[in-house]
C-alpha cells in the first residue's frame, strides 16, 4: 500500500486513505485483529479471534487527533500492543 510504511507489522494505507472517510480492517496471525474508524478523532480497536469487529468482544479501543501525527501516533501504539501481545502468546 505504501512504499515505506510506518507499521513495523501491518500494511496500512497512508493517513489519506482516512482523509477520505474511509475505515480499515486488519490482522495478523488469524488472531490479533484491528479497525481503523476514520473520523475526529481517528479510532481504533483491537480484538482476537476469527469474527468480525461488530460481532467481537472489542478488548481494547484508543483515539488520536484526526492529523498526521496523531496517525503515526496511532500506528505506533497499535505496533507496541502487537508486541505486547505476541509475548503473552509465547510465554
Amino acid at each position: 500500500m505504501s512504499a515505506s510504511p510506518i507499521s513495523k507489522y501491518f500494511d496500512i494505507p497512508k493517513f489519506y486513505y482516512f482523509e477520505s472517510n474511509n475505515d480499515f480492517t486488519g490482522s495478523r496471525d488469524q488472531v490479533f485483529n484491528y479497525k481503523i474508524m476514520h473520523g475526529d478523532p481517528l479510532k481504533i480497536q483491537i480484538w482476537h479471534g476469527l469474527i468480525c469487529s461488530d460481532k467481537a468482544e472489542i478488548e481494547q479501543e484508543k483515539e488520536f487527533p484526526s492529523n498526521q501525527s496523531g496517525f503515526e501516533d496511532m500506528i505506533h501504539w497499535l505496533d507496541d500492543q502487537y508486541e505486547i501481545d505476541l509475548k503473552n502468546r509465547i510465554k
